[in-house]
């Protein structure tokens, strides 16, 4: 991390402290403290980032019960209360925390911004009674809370009572998890010790800015006590993104409108739910009925459903939702590639995107797994279905795999573990599900994103136990006999709608999705609308028992 200095108001040209080199002063408090060469974000202070995200005049203070003030009566080299009011001489604030009601582009907000230039942001009893009491206040008003976080940790002059600030401030934000209240985390650098191991990591959704560290042992403490030699990018905001840690890391200019979406997203669900009345009656001609459906060589089909020209579920995400947000992470262990998710809008409608993710060309298919997710991927869908549940979204799938990832790390990650929290999670989601079998529907994978009010399959489509090739190998004992295994498993969408294993097909261009991708995803974009207008006005106890009674009847005789 490197130390930043502030910018003198009159300063014509500065020094950037990341790379040192020269930038016009003006340019660089527009750019909002960001260099316009190598990209360093400097440190902002508390009143400079409630300027940066909130409306202007939209503020109003929160205030805190009273908390001790020097409970230890500590003294290092000077006195605890000597250096608190050197940092609030230095700082002009009362606290570490500055904590208030506003608003972000219109939408309603209770902000918790910390100040790492008060005694490096550190968690004392104070900055704990705030951080509650505004957590509190976004409780009795049903209001998001947004934590801007900076911190080195709980603050040693207090000792044990400042430990206690990180249970104090987590079962607060339980409390808004109980209500479905939005929480958003914004790190910004440092973040570490207690902050770092409390509110700063249990929001619901958490944004990284571009150039920050979080932990909870800082490298000097790492270095300083089992002397570890630390990998290049430790604890960096992309290291942490790869670790499946936080869902983004954005530039200082784009905090703003991220945290603009997701609270829109958020107020839908609590305005009402409403969706446009132009869905009712939207859907393609669907097929419901197996005798629709002419008999195809399933090999065939096969090949078909996993053309590489057909649309991906980025693909979808950007031609079927507006201001797709991508989320990322399990928050365990990674990232998987393999399955993507997010939330954009559709109509309006803010929408829980989750799929499978292939690629067009062999780079993104191995970029991707080939859409095989581990088990940090189902991980991931699981924690971004449970969000959708808590704030009231509609959850789309897209299902196209092949199967879930089989491997020494998939299986040492609790692959079967993951798969099966999956199933039982969706079938208790009380909030619309539709999932749409858009290629693939390989085995376990697939289910794992396929437990829904709706099932709907493109014409091309396949879902099956196996894969084909694995159904010849084992029975077979002949890979070769793939074709034949594939007939005898029955996986066009012929047979699934006989059994029921999905709802309605989605017809495909002439020739298949690949040959016209835009118009299957226009096709899609209708049995989406259709189906979601039936089930968004759906109550959410008739939602769920209905989807355990459609798979309940699964393999039980009429």
């Amino acid at each position: 991390m490197t130390a930043t200095t502030a910018v003198p108001a009159s300063s014509l040209w500065i020094r950037c402290p990341g790379c040192e080199g020269p930038t016009y002063g003006e340019h660089y408090r527009r750019r909002l403290r960001v260099c316009p060469g190598c990209g360093h974000h400097a440190r902002l202070t508390a009143p400079e980032r409630l300027r940066q995200l909130l409306d202007p005049g939209s503020t109003t203070p929160i205030g805190a019960s009273p908390t001790v003030v020097d409970p230890l009566g500590f003294t290092d080299t000077r006195p605890y209360l000597a250096r608190l009011e050197q940092a609030r001489r230095a700082t002009g604030l009362r606290e570490a925390v500055v904590c208030a009601t506003a608003t972000v582009r219109g939408h309603p907000v209770v902000a918790a911004v910390m100040d790492f230039g008060f005694m490096g942001g550190s968690l004392g009893c104070a900055v704990g009674e705030s951080i509650t009491a505004a957590a509190e206040h976004a409780l009795a008003t049903a209001t998001p809370l947004v934590v801007v976080t900076a911190s080195g940790g709980a603050r040693m002059q207090e000792g044990a009572l400042a430990l206690m600030q990180m249970a104090k401030t987590s079962q607060a934000l339980a409390d808004l998890d109980d209500a479905g209240l939005l929480t958003v985390s914004l790190v910004t650098d440092p973040t570490y010790g207690g902050v770092a191991a409390s509110y700063a990591t249990l929001a619901d959704v958490i944004v990284a800015e571009a150039g920050a560290h979080m932990g909870f042992a800082g490298p000097r403490v790492i270095a300083g006590t089992i002397k570890q030699t630390l990998p290049e990018g430790f604890q960096t905001a992309e290291t942490l993104l790869a670790g499946g840690l936080v869902d983004a890391v954005r530039r200082r200019a784009e905090l703003r409108p991220l945290l603009a979406h997701l609270l829109s997203a958020a107020a839908w669900a609590t305005g009402g739910r409403a969706v446009p009345a132009a869905w009712r009656g939207s859907a393609p001609p669907l097929v419901l009925g197996a005798e629709r459906l002419p008999e195809r060589d399933a090999w065939q089909t096969v090949a078909l459903a996993r053309d590489p020209g057909r649309p991906t579920t980025l693909d979808y995400a950007c031609y079927l939702l507006e201001d797709f947000q991508e989320l990322h992470g399990d928050r365990v262990f990674g990232d998987c590639p393999a399955i993507v998710g997010g939330i954009g809008r559709l109509d309006d409608v803010p929408i829980m995107l989750i799929g499978h993710q292939k690629g067009h060309d062999t780079r993104e298919l191995v970029a991707h797994d080939f859409g095989m997710g581990s088990p940090a991927g189902f991980r991931k869908a699981a924690r971004l279905m449970r969000l959708a549940g808590k704030l009231g979204l509609p959850i789309l799938t897209l299902i196209d795999t092949p199967g879930a990832y089989a491997g020494v790390e998939a299986e040492a990650g609790g692959q079967a573990h993951a798969i099966a929290e999956n199933l039982r999670l969706m079938s208790r989601l009380r909030v619309p599900v539709l999932a749409v079998v858009t290629g693939e529907g390989g085995s376990g994978g697939a289910l794992a994103l396929g437990v829904a009010d709706r099932v709907l399959a493109l014409g091309n489509a396949v879902y099956s136990v196996i894969s084909p090739e694995g159904c010849a190998a084992i029975l077979w004992r002949d890979a070769a006999a793939a074709p034949r295994a594939a007939a005898a498993l029955r996986l066009g969408a012929r047979e699934l709608l006989r059994h029921g294993i999905v709802d309605a097909v989605i017809p495909e261009p002439d020739g298949g999705a690949h040959r016209d991708p835009s118009l299957t995803v226009r096709l899609v974009r209708q049995a989406v609308t259709a189906t979601l207008y039936e089930l968004a006005r759906t109550d959410p106890d008739r939602l769920v028992a209905e989807r355990r009674r459609r798979f309940r009847r699964f393999g039980a005789r009429a």
